[in-house]
């Protein structure tokens, strides 16, 4: 049966996978797709990274970012705030945890391959996002909407989203599109905030 599992697990040619998926393509219950999933895990084979989530153990493209579409099955996310910023080259720190806007509630989801912390945002202000470099796994802010999420998220009292001593803008980043994403915020003194708040860093670019 573990062999067989091994053979679905292929056919999805990527290295994340839940249980649910598996039970589904191959027509076997849940409950023996997780008894064989468990034994692929015993052997090395694969691992547990989140509830009815797995990843293969010696994928090359195993990575966090891979499992954020399988975190949130019911609602959209993206990577945002300073885990995009870092991914454009932007900021060099390495961020402990991943960034994520949503419009569900703020929280902190931890899993074996990583810790993402989830920041929601308003509805009226879920854009500016696409597949990362257009053919990724994951959706990802564009660089000046990851940059005017970090502010808004600044503005109500996150104060890490706030500073950014070190940032480096790429010659394709648009100071007119990031204004463009402040005017699109639906609180007005939000925008009013973040908008002092991009002058001062337009200033010191």
């Amino acid at each position: 049966m573990s062999k067989h599992i091994l053979v679905y697990i292929k056919k999805l040619h990527r290295p994340v996978f839940t249980t649910h998926e598996l039970s589904a393509i191959s027509g076997k219950s849940l409950s023996n797709i997780t008894q064989s999933l468990n034994f692929l895990q015993k052997q090395g084979l694969i691992f547990k990274v989140y509830r009815g989530i797995w990843v293969e153990s010696n994928s090359e493209n195993a990575s966090p970012y891979n499992v954020i579409p399988f975190l949130f099955p019911k609602h959209r996310a993206y990577v945002s705030f300073i885990s995009a910023l870092h991914l454009y080259g932007m900021i060099e720190q390495i961020p402990q945890v991943i960034t994520i806007a949503s419009t569900i509630h703020t929280k902190t989801i931890r899993t074996k391959i990583g810790i993402f912390s989830v920041h929601q945002i308003s509805p009226l202000f879920f854009n500016g996002f696409n597949w990362y470099k257009g053919i990724g796994s994951f959706l990802i802010a564009e660089p000046e909407k990851a940059l005017v999420d970090s502010l808004y998220l600044s503005a109500r009292k996150k104060k890490q989203f706030e500073y950014f001593p070190e940032l480096q803008f790429p010659k394709s980043f648009s100071f007119k599109k990031a204004k463009f994403w402040v005017k699109k915020i639906p609180d007005s003194k939000i925008s009013s905030y973040v908008q002092k708040k991009l002058e001062i860093i337009l200033h010191r670019a």
